[in-house]
């Protein structure tokens, strides 16, 4: 398992755990990831979030930079038939986003988790079954 931040994450002393700092939307990013991987992964799970600036447009816009820069990753890393797990915001550009996931995965849900406040934008892409053809 590997874990990507900005800033340093406590180690957790597991022998099958890596901790990297860096920027998802930064190609090296991926090449890291790659280097530490035995064999392409399973799962990719993407909970990033921007530091939020209340002008709503500005944070939707921003939220789905990082989604399809983890997509990009999770289209470089995982195995075929793969999942993808993505934190998004609902907005204007959701179903763009949507239909990018949806090129890549043959099965595509939308989860609202019972544990975010209703009134939350907070909107979660599951990927299932990567197409690597």
């Amino acid at each position: 398992m590997i874990g990507v931040d900005l800033e340093e994450i406590e180690p957790l002393d597991l022998s099958n755990v890596r901790t990297l700092v860096g920027d998802i939307r930064e190609s090296e990013v991926i090449q890291s990831i790659k280097a530490f991987l035995p064999y392409p992964a399973d799962v990719v799970i993407a909970d990033a979030a921007p530091n939020v600036s209340g002008v709503w447009e500005l944070d939707h816009a921003r939220q789905i930079d990082l989604a399809r820069h983890s997509l990009r990753i999770a289209t470089s890393v995982l195995k075929s038939g793969g999942n993808f797990f993505v934190k998004t915001f609902q907005g204007s550009t959701l179903d763009d986003f949507v239909r990018s996931v949806r090129q890549h995965f043959a099965r595509i849900k939308l989860v609202k988790p019972k544990a975010s406040r209703a009134q939350s934008a907070e909107l979660y892409v599951l990927g299932i079954d990567l197409n690597n053809t």
